[in-house]
C-alpha cells in the first residue's frame, strides 16, 4: 500500500496548472526581490518597454487589470523612480505614463530574468513541445476568455511572430 497522501485533484489537468502557474510565479518573484521589485510590478515595467509611453487607462487595459490598480502600482513604481507621470497638455485629466532611464534598466533586467524563469521551466522540453504548449495553454485562456467576457486579443493562435521571441532566447541559452 502505497503511503504518499495524494492532493484529490491531482488528475486534473486546472489543478496542475493552477500548480505550476504557483511555482513559476514563486520562482519569478524570488529573481523579482533581487532587483527590488515585487511580482506585478514587472508587468508593467515591461509593458511599458515595449508599448512605450502610454495612458493609464491603456496600461490598465493591456495589463487586463482596474484603472485603480495600475494607477497604484504606476505610484509604487514612480517612487522607485523607475516611471514619471505626465498629463497631457491641454488636458491634464490624461495622464501618460514612461520609463525611466533606471526604468528602462530595470526591463532589460527583466527580459533576462523571465528568460531564465523560462529557460528553468521548460528544461526538458524540445521546441516542438515548447510551440504545443504555448498554443494549449492559449487555447484553454481563449475557452475561459469567453466564458468570462473578457478580451480574447492576447490569446491568438499565430505563433509566427512568438516563435521567434520566446524559442530564440531560450535556444541559446540551453
Amino acid at each position: 500500500m502505497d503511503n504518499e497522501i495524494r492532493h484529490p485533484g491531482t488528475k486534473s489537468v486546472g489543478w496542475a496548472l493552477v500548480q505550476a502557474a504557483r511555482l513559476h510565479r514563486s520562482r519569478t518573484g524570488d529573481k523579482l526581490s533581487d532587483l527590488g521589485l515585487f511580482a506585478g510590478q514587472e508587468q508593467v515595467l515591461q509593458a511599458l518597454a515595449t508599448s512605450g509611453p502610454m495612458t493609464m487607462g491603456d496600461l490598465a487595459t493591456m495589463l487586463r487589470v482596474r484603472p485603480p490598480t495600475a494607477s497604484k502600482t504606476i505610484s509604487r513604481l514612480s517612487t522607485l523612480k523607475l516611471v514619471e507621470r505626465h498629463t497631457e497638455p491641454g488636458d491634464a485629466r490624461i495622464v501618460r505614463v514612461k520609463l525611466t532611464k533606471e526604468g528602462k534598466r530595470k526591463a532589460e533586467a527583466i527580459n533576462a530574468l523571465w528568460d531564465e524563469v523560462e529557460a528553468e521551466l521548460l528544461a526538458d522540453f524540445d521546441n516542438k513541445d515548447r510551440k504545443r504548449l504555448r498554443k494549449l495553454l492559449r487555447k484553454a485562456a481563449k475557452n475561459l476568455a469567453g466564458l468570462t467576457g473578457a478580451d480574447q486579443s492576447g490569446f491568438a493562435d499565430d505563433d509566427l511572430e512568438e516563435a521567434s521571441a520566446l524559442e530564440e532566447p531560450l535556444a541559446a541559452s540551453a
